[in-house]
């Protein structure tokens, strides 16, 4: 855990470029960049929100689980994966948004022509300030369907496991 924090005290706008430049020179570009970027800031509230289910089992339900002579393994399959599943999908709705400021902020020092991050220079570049909210609302309206989405999916497998009525 102190590595995963450790590494979010660089801030991306710093980060973003080296990483655009080093791939770049072994000849990865494009789309790789962008991903991994966003990849890197979604990386630590997953990270969080698994550490923190994980460890959400009662203590009298590990009892339990001893009682039985259950291994580690049974315990984490049948415990502490399935108690997990809440914290998992509420740090995805935030990797979510971390993700999309990641791509967008993934573009920027590319001189990308195509993209969200590149309608905003653009537009802040010439002045168009119509070509900036629409952008503004484009990440927007993303981010509530990518929000639905993960919603849509956590209700589905939280009720098949029965977790939620």
């Amino acid at each position: 855990m102190p590595w995963a924090i450790a590494s979010q005290m660089i801030p991306i706008l710093a980060l973003a470029p080296m990483i655009i430049v080093v791939l770049s020179s072994i000849g990865l570009t494009g789309l790789v960049p962008k991903a991994i970027i966003s990849a890197y800031l979604a990386f630590f509230p997953v990270v969080v929100g698994m550490v923190k289910g994980l460890r959400s089992p009662e203590a009298a339900q590990l009892d339990l689980l001893r009682t039985y002579s259950a291994s580690p393994a049974q315990t984490f399959w049948r415990l502490r994966l399935p108690a997990s599943l809440p914290y998992l999908f509420t740090s995805l709705k935030v990797a979510m948004a971390a993700s999309l400021v990641g791509a967008i902020v993934g573009e920027l020092p590319t001189g990308a022509v195509a993209g969200l991050g590149a309608r905003l220079l653009a537009g802040s570049y010439y002045g168009q300030t119509i070509q900036i909210w629409s952008a503004l609302f484009g990440a927007a309206i993303l981010a509530a369907l990518l929000l639905a989405i993960i919603g849509l999916i956590q209700r589905v497998t939280l009720r098949r496991m029965g977790l939620v009525q």
